[in-house]
């Protein structure tokens, strides 16, 4: 009786972080001082001691159900993406510049190739955001979970400077709110999803007109990581006042998030062109559209609020970034919360 005999391959874990570590370097920053496969990540603070009240901040999160469609189409980079924009980008929303991640990957079966495909796509996600991949985990776990899945998650570190950090204490009427465009379903609302479209290879592969690619295809687009646009905004000399990362509640759980009390927010729904994704769920499973925004993105995966007199500006930073913006609503007096008009 050994390790392997119970299930759990330890020379395929070492074969699982040799592959993993070219996609690693890409992700690596002059403050990392430790190397892939210590007992933890070492990173330097020296650079931000300039700061007048550097402060950390920090987000963590995992991938839900999406991980489902992951496994049906065998496709395993993306996932990767989502899994860090999910946490980078709430700290993004803070003000934060993001520092690092770690993930952490629990599987059924070790199976290498696959573990460094999740990887490439969690350091792709490191890469678009700014972040260095320093450290994580592989827990082979046979006989808690099928062969066949796992479960990723992470967690990331950013610093802003404590002047800097976006509150919404500032916010005031008049204040007009931009809309930057999602990607389509990002993370959230994938159990909705399953329940909606047979989760068959069949129907994962069928063509949409209406989508321009399969089912699947639109489905497994991954998550947009916002940090280069909100950073392009600040470097334009723009304040942002408040800001919402709209992920699983959609508008009416996360634009309140933002709000300070006294204020509210009027979102004008004809602002901006609904991904056709959308349209396709709504209409498939006879969806109230209360519920589409009280569950899914639509279309607008980060929300900010500015100045009226620095509107046109902040989005064309948004723009020069590589992003689309839009101009969806603004913030009026009363009770705290959000009109969908």
């Amino acid at each position: 009786m050994d390790y392997k005999s119970a299930g759990v391959d330890i020379e395929a874990g070492y074969k699982s972080v040799e592959l993993m570590k070219e996609h690693v370097r890409k992700t690596m920053r002059a403050e990392v001082l430790t190397n892939l496969g210590g007992f933890s990540g070492a990173f330097s603070m020296e650079k931000f001691k300039n700061m007048e009240k550097p402060t950390l901040v920090s987000g963590t999160d995992g991938v839900g159900t999406k991980l489902k469609l992951a496994f049906l189409l065998d496709k395993h980079d993306t996932v990767g993406i989502d899994c860090v924009a999910m946490c980078v980008n709430d700290i993004a929303c803070a003000g934060g510049e993001p520092l690092f991640f770690l993930d952490y990957i629990a599987c059924g079966k070790n199976y290498p190739e696959k573990i460094a495909k999740i990887v490439s796509g969690v350091a792709e996600g490191c890469i678009q955001s700014g972040a260095a991949l320093i450290g994580g985990e592989t827990a082979e776990m046979p006989g808690f979970y099928p062969e066949d899945e796992y479960d990723l998650a992470g967690f990331a570190v950013g610093i802003v400077d404590e002047k800097d950090i976006i509150s919404g204490k500032d916010l005031a009427e008049g204040d007009v709110l931009l809309g930057i465009a999602s990607s389509g379903v990002h993370s959230n609302g994938f159990s909705l999803v399953r329940k909606v479209f047979p989760m068959t290879r069949e129907a994962l592969g069928a063509h949409y007109d209406i989508l321009g690619k399969t089912l699947g295809e639109a489905l497994i687009e991954p998550t947009k990581i916002y940090v280069k646009a909100l950073r392009s905004v600040k470097e334009a000399g723009i304040t942002i006042k408040a800001c919402s990362h709209i992920t699983g509640g959609g508008f009416y759980e996360n634009v309140p998030r933002m709000l300070k009390e006294g204020t509210r927010a009027v979102i004008s729904k004809d602002s901006y062109e609904i991904p056709a994704i959308f349209r396709l769920i709504q209409e498939t499973g006879g969806i109230e559209e209360r519920m589409m925004y009280n569950t899914y993105n639509m279309g607008i995966g980060m929300v900010l609020a500015v100045d009226k007199a620095d509107a046109a500006a902040a989005a064309a930073s948004i723009e020069a970034a590589g992003e689309r913006a839009y101009e969806i609503g603004r913030i009026i007096g009363g009770v705290k919360g959000v009109e969908l008009v």
